[in-house]
């Protein structure tokens, strides 16, 4: 039988075994990715309770998601001293990897009051060494063109499919002008290698770590963004004051460091103003992971983003115009029912 007429299950299933030299290995499901990348706990023997005998399985289908960038953005931060997963082995043309199984809970799942000031510190120490990283010249850039997908993305999945809203010439100005200043704003910032997605669910908490996952689309971008994602979670929440001192905490430690943070009162606007366009962005995926693709659960934590941009939006007289927005539109849809 040709190879691609298998069945995926028992291809990943076949290359495991090979890959690791046990016949008898399981896998069950260890997570998945908003994407098409699953992972797969490998278990000799069934001796889930020994390390030794455990592995990740990570299934990137060829034709859906691309194992290669995965690979060339870790050789990338392995050399910059960032604490990545490690890869026993692999099959890029079939889209399998093995690597070693750096247990159970993310760090979103173990922190808490009392715990997170020394999560968030190594975790930090973290982030500057990918900041350090140079990216190199072909690397993607988080511009002009991405910044409009972005901002697309919000208008068109949120408030259109989600909530069902049709924006009037006063609202689209509103947003547009918002928008145009986030934009602005993003660009005028000191560029480093930028993970996109660093938070509590892509660290891991290892001894040496934590360390860093789902970074295959590391690109060049503005400095303030990966420690806004950090501090602003898509899916854990903090107090805003708890927040500020991270945040402060991080610039202190990123001048140190010799990073191009500018003064902190211009990176604390900053990391608000990155912060209300990533929560923009987030808000149309998970509109569209919901209505595209079927994947539901994410949608949930709308309300989430809404409260984040109550909190910064007043502290920002220029983005004033988005709270009308979100007052006269935004929040009455919402109460009232979002789209199937």
């Amino acid at each position: 039988m040709p190879h691609s007429a298998i069945p995926r299950d028992q291809q990943r299933l076949d290359w495991a075994r090979t890959a690791t030299g046990h016949d008898a290995l399981d896998l069950q499901r260890a997570s998945v990715d908003a994407g098409f990348r699953s992972y797969w706990r490998a278990t000799a023997d069934g001796q889930t309770s020994m390390p030794s005998t455990t592995w990740i399985v990570m299934d990137s289908p060829p034709d859906k998601e691309d194992a290669r960038p995965w690979l060339r953005m870790r050789e990338l931060l392995v050399a910059g001293g960032v604490r990545v997963p490690e890869v026993l082995a692999q099959d890029v043309e079939h889209g399998f990897l093995l690597l070693e199984d750096l247990g159970g809970p993310t760090l979103a799942q173990i922190l808490n009051e009392d715990n997170a000031d020394a999560h968030f510190d190594a975790a930090i120490e973290q982030l500057l060494r990918l900041q350090s990283i140079a990216p190199p010249s072909d690397l993607g850039s988080f511009g002009e063109a991405l910044l409009q997908r972005d901002a697309g993305l919000f208008e068109e999945w949120f408030l259109g499919r989600h909530l069902g809203l049709q924006l009037d010439c006063g609202d689209s100005d509103r947003l547009e002008l918002v928008q145009r200043r986030l934009m602005d704003n993003a660009l005028g910032q000191k560029r480093v290698l930028t993970h996109r997605d660093y938070m509590p669910r892509n660290l891991m908490p290892v001894s040496d770590g934590p360390a860093v996952l789902d970074f295959q689309d590391l690109v060049s971008g503005p400095i303030a963004y990966d420690p806004v994602s950090l501090f602003k979670d898509a899916f854990l929440s903090w107090p805003l004051a708890r927040v500020d001192g991270w945040l402060a905490r991080y610039h202190a430690r990123a001048a140190a460091a010799g990073l191009p943070v500018p003064a902190l009162d211009v990176f604390m606007r900053d990391a608000d103003w990155l912060g209300v366009q990533r929560h923009l962005k987030i808000l149309g995926i998970f509109s569209r992971l919901h209505h595209r693709d079927g994947k539901s659960r994410y949608i949930a934590d709308a309300p989430r983003f809404i409260a984040y941009l109550d909190e910064v939006l007043p502290r920002h007289p220029q983005l004033h115009p988005l709270i009308d927005l979100i007052e006269m539109r935004v929040k009455p849809a919402m109460r009232t029912g979002v789209a199937a």
